[in-house]
């Protein structure tokens, strides 16, 4: 029986069309601008007497701008119309700006290329803000973490073939131009084809007025977006990937140069080394999340950029300065390992990166979505911008490459503390994520039953100290858990249920007053619409046998009547966590991914609830397996 995952999004209308507009526009890019490239580092192309290495670095600079000058209005554009609609006048114009393009190669006029360099710039910067925000008018929200990673994976591998083919076509001397001239105008023929079939994604935010001064107007959609701590943090996480990535990017061809001591073809090899890497790792997001948005994996990408970022330095020392062509440095075992660190490195910034957009588009309003992308995008360039001239100022003082790599490395890691102390949320989900995928294998029945949205509770029975863990790494929406309180204090836990926003009990004995705030944060978290979890036993069992429910169930469904959900904890009776064989967490424990299940039933309208009827479907729910 097949299983959904995300390539079957490759089959919908829905998706398809604008994946392939996507492509095609970023290959299209670094087509033309690598043909570009190539006629003024090896071809002697020049303007106003400028020598190879200006012109290069302009170049680089004149794609940027555009970002900063049009990011703003692109956003408003994608809230104010028809986002498919827009998409089509988009891709209009990068036809008309090919054709011009063309002439340029015809005429070998670099002003008139370098001007065409910059519309390819407004062009992408257009459509930046539209490709991001329209995924969540045209997926289910489980499909959007999938469809995240396909487009950064489907980006990556354009940007990779595009360079290449820039490359090849240009020097197939003595048609290379004319080449290139017919490849850039097809592609965007081809890319406004595919945006004809996008479907329809109506406007937003239809009555915006659009504001043209670009400073003041960006202002504004940072401040509104700084009004949300965990979105404007994720901007600032995926400006500071792109920081960290240009510089890799940008010192590909030196590194292979001067350090690995080869030729054009292991440049081109590393390229296609970090891309795959990077495609591989926005592909996994979802393999490794249950296709939901886990923000766990934003700090475990995180990790894996410094690890491999360090290695590298250390696997690049010494080599032979023998010219190595990539045939030759593929066969030599001593660069392996070099090969293993950049693969890695892109991988784990795709793990990086993609929860991040995901993030942005599921937390932000539906009608800030687009300004909100234009103001990452924003952020991007400024941060890019910043890695350039980091990196020169490093280089002219003497650092050489190989240690500009590992100061990137380095710096990432006091960046991650940085951003994770600010949205401990990332730290919390990292740690409930490692915990439930490093000790359990879970096997999942019924999940179907939690709903996508509205308050409900979830009732479950409760067997050992990690109980809330794993269901909160299970389940897909955010779950407020009502905690035990000498639970709740525990060290770890403390951080966890702190973050998770979790709601500490105690008994009337120990505290009336903290049961009764229980019970009354309770009852506005489910009038919020907000998901609660309780563990109706009231302590972990110490036999393995469910307790006798408590009365609190039915108070809180008395307060606010809303569907019960009952739950049942499989396999972890005589984990290390469980009260099995003495004190729980005082015992060996029994090994890593141990087979546990969590089995969900059908909801219990809240007239029918009582704690014995719900008692007696958790036992048989949970059966025979402890």
């Amino acid at each position: 029986m097949h299983k959904p995952n995300q390539f079957d999004l490759f089959g919908q209308k829905r998706f398809l069309p604008l994946f392939l507009t996507q492509f095609a526009g970023a290959f299209n890019d670094n087509l033309f601008k690598n043909a570009f490239l190539v006629l003024i580092a090896f071809h002697g192309l020049s303007t106003a007497g400028l020598n190879a290495a200006t012109l290069v670095n302009m170049a680089a600079g004149v794609f940027i701008l555009p970002f900063f000058l049009f990011s703003t209005l692109a956003g408003q554009l994608a809230e104010k119309y028809d986002k498919a609609t827009l998409a089509q006048w988009i891709k209009l114009l990068e036809i008309a700006i090919m054709i011009v393009a063309g002439l340029g190669f015809i005429w070998h006029n670099a002003a008139l290329l370098m001007t065409c360099l910059f519309l390819m710039g407004v062009h992408s910067a257009l459509f930046g803000p539209l490709k991001y925000s329209v995924l969540p008018q045209y997926l289910k929200e489980n499909e959007i973490l999938g469809g995240n990673g396909l487009i950064e994976m489907g980006t990556f591998i354009a940007i990779l073939l595009g360079q290449i083919a820039g490359t090849l076509l240009v020097q197939h001397q003595p048609h290379g131009e004319t080449l290139v001239i017919w490849a850039c105008v097809a592609v965007a023929i081809a890319g406004y084809f595919f945006s004809r079939s996008m479907p329809s994604a109506p406007p937003t935010a239809p009555d915006l007025k659009i504001g043209w001064n670009i400073f003041s107007e960006t202002t504004k959609i940072l401040s509104h977006v700084k009004q949300n701590k965990t979105v404007f943090n994720s901007l600032l996480g995926i400006s500071w990937f792109w920081f960290f990535g240009s510089i890799y990017l940008t010192q590909f061809p030196n590194f292979a140069k001067d350090t690995l001591h080869g030729d054009a073809t292991v440049y081109t090899l590393l390229m296609t080394i970090f891309s795959l890497g990077i495609g591989v790792g926005s592909l996994l997001c979802e393999k490794l999340s249950d296709s939901k948005v886990e923000l766990g994996l934003v700090p475990f990408g995180s990790i894996g950029l410094s690890v491999f970022a360090i290695d590298l330095f250390f696997a690049s020392a010494n080599l032979p300065g023998t010219l190595q062509t990539a045939q030759s440095f593929l066969m030599s075992t001593s660069h392996w390992r070099i090969i293993i660190d950049l693969f890695l490195i892109g991988v784990f910034g795709g793990i990086f990166i993609v929860p991040l957009y995901a993030l942005i588009q599921i937390r932000t309003e539906r009608e800030f979505t687009s300004r909100a992308i234009a103001a990452n995008n924003i952020l991007n360039s400024l941060f890019m911008v910043v890695a350039a001239g980091m990196s020169i100022v490093l280089l002219n003082a003497g650092v050489t490459v190989r240690e500009l790599l590992l100061i990137a490395g380095i710096l990432n890691i006091f960046v991650a503390i940085y951003i994770y102390t600010l949205i401990p949320e990332f730290l919390m989900r990292f740690i409930v994520w490692i915990l439930t995928h490093t000790l359990y294998r879970i096997k999942k029945t019924g999940f179907e039953y939690i709903p996508e949205n509205g308050a409900v509770v979830l009732a479950c029975n409760h067997v050992s100290f990690m109980d809330a863990m794993v269901l909160a790494g299970a389940i897909r929406r955010p779950i407020r858990f009502v905690m035990d309180h000498q639970i709740y204090n525990l060290p770890v836990m403390n951080f966890i249920c702190r973050t998770a926003n979790a709601i500490p009990i105690a008994s009337t004995k120990e505290s009336a007053e903290m049961k009764d705030a229980a019970f009354t944060a309770i009852a506005q978290a489910l009038k919020d619409g907000e998901v609660v979890a309780i563990f109706p036993e009231g302590r972990i069992t110490k036999t393995g046998e469910i307790n006798s429910f408590m009365p609190g169930i039915e108070r809180i469904i008395k307060t606010t009547p809303v569907p019960v959900i009952p739950m049942a904890l499989q396999g972890l009776w005589g984990s290390f966590f469980s009260r099995k064989d003495g004190t729980a967490m005082m015992k060996m424990p029994r090994g890593i991914f141990s087979k546990i299940g969590i089995i969900i039933g059908e909801p219990i309208e809240a007239a029918n609830v009582t704690r014995q009827e719900l008692e007696n479907t958790i036992r048989q729910l949970r059966g025979d397996w402890k």
